[in-house]
C-alpha cells in the first residue's frame, strides 16, 4: 500500500482479454501487480487477480441484468478510492475501448483530478472467432468486418446492423442474442438466408460452446445448443473457414494414421 501521503490517485483502466487467463499482456499484469485496489467485471477471468493478491478486490460488474453498482456508483468508488489507496485498476473483459465504458470512466476520474491510464486488451470480437478458427478478414472472402453491438442503451437493436446486413463483410455482433430474431429477419430481407452463422458462448474459456448454422437455420442451432449469453454471434463467408480447416486436419490424421 502506498504511503497515503504521498498519494495523489491513479486509474489505470485494464483490458483483460476475451476470458483465458493467458490471454492478457505483460503490461496489464505489472498493473495489476502495482494496484492497491482493483473493480474488476463478471466477464473477467478471476485467476486474474492473483496477479493482485494484496490488492483490495471489489466485484462490481452484472450476472442476468443485476447490477452490484451502478455506474455512477462505480465512478465515485474509482475517485474515492484511488484518493484514498492511491493505484486502482479497472479491470474489464476483452479491451475496454471497445463497449466497456473505459473512456467514460477515465474521463469521469480525471475530471475529478485523479490521473489516468488505459492498457489495452485482446478483444473479444477477433480473438473469440479465431480461437474457433474462424477469421474475421479472409482473401476471397470478406475484405473488411464490423464489430457491433447489438443492443444500445436505449435496448433497441443498433442501426448499424441494418447497414451492416447490406454489406459483404463479415459482421460481429457482441450483446446481441436478445436480439438474435430480429438479427435473423434483417439478414433474410437482403437475401442472406444461406449465410453462414456462428455463435460462441463463453468464448475462450473452459465453458465455452458453439453452434453453427446458417441465417435460416440458426435460431434453431441455438434452441437445440441452448446458447444463451454471454456470446458473440459472427455472420459472414468467413465461418466456412472453420469447416474446410477442420476437414484438413482430419484428412492429416487419417493420413498419419495410415502411415504408422
Amino acid at each position: 500500500m502506498a504511503n497515503k501521503q504521498n498519494i495523489k490517485g491513479l486509474l489505470t483502466v485494464v483490458g483483460a482479454g476475451p476470458g483465458d487467463a493467458e490471454l492478457i499482456t505483460l503490461k496489464a499484469i505489472k498493473a495489476l501487480q502495482n494496484a492497491d485496489v482493483v473493480l474488476f467485471d463478471a466477464l473477467v477471468n478471476q485467476d486474474l487477480l492473483e496477479y493482485a493478491a494484496n490488492a483490495e478486490q471489489i466485484f462490481v460488474g452484472k450476472r442476468k441484468g443485476c447490477y452490484a453498482y451502478q455506474q455512477e456508483q462505480i465512478n465515485e468508488l474509482i475517485v474515492s478510492r484511488a484518493k484514498s489507496h492511491g493505484n486502482v485498476v479497472r479491470l474489464k473483459g476483452g479491451d475496454p475501448f471497445i463497449f466497456g465504458r473505459g473512456s467514460e470512466e477515465m474521463e469521469y476520474a480525471a475530471s475529478h483530478g485523479v490521473a489516468v491510464a488505459m492498457v489495452p486488451g485482446i478483444s473479444s470480437s477477433i480473438a473469440v472467432p479465431a480461437f474457433q478458427n474462424i477469421p474475421v478478414t479472409k482473401r476471397g472472402a470478406s475484405e473488411s468486418f464490423w464489430v457491433i453491438t447489438g443492443t444500445t442503451k436505449n435496448h433497441k437493436l443498433s442501426t448499424d446492423v441494418h447497414l451492416a446486413a447490406k454489406s459483404s463483410a463479415t459482421v460481429v455482433i457482441l450483446m446481441g442474442m436478445g436480439k438474435l430474431s430480429e438479427i435473423v429477419e434483417l439478414f433474410q430481407q437482403e437475401g442472406k438466408a444461406e449465410t453462414p452463422v456462428a455463435i460462441i458462448q463463453n468464448g475462450t474459456t473452459a465453458n465455452e460452446k458453439v453452434g453453427v448454422g446458417t441465417i435460416s437455420t440458426i435460431e434453431k442451432v441455438v434452441q437445440e445448443n441452448e446458447l444463451s449469453n454471454p456470446a458473440i454471434i459472427v455472420i459472414g463467408e468467413v465461418v466456412r473457414h472453420r469447416a474446410q480447416l477442420q476437414k484438413v486436419q482430419q484428412e492429416v490424421k487419417i493420413k498419419e494414421a495410415v502411415v504408422n
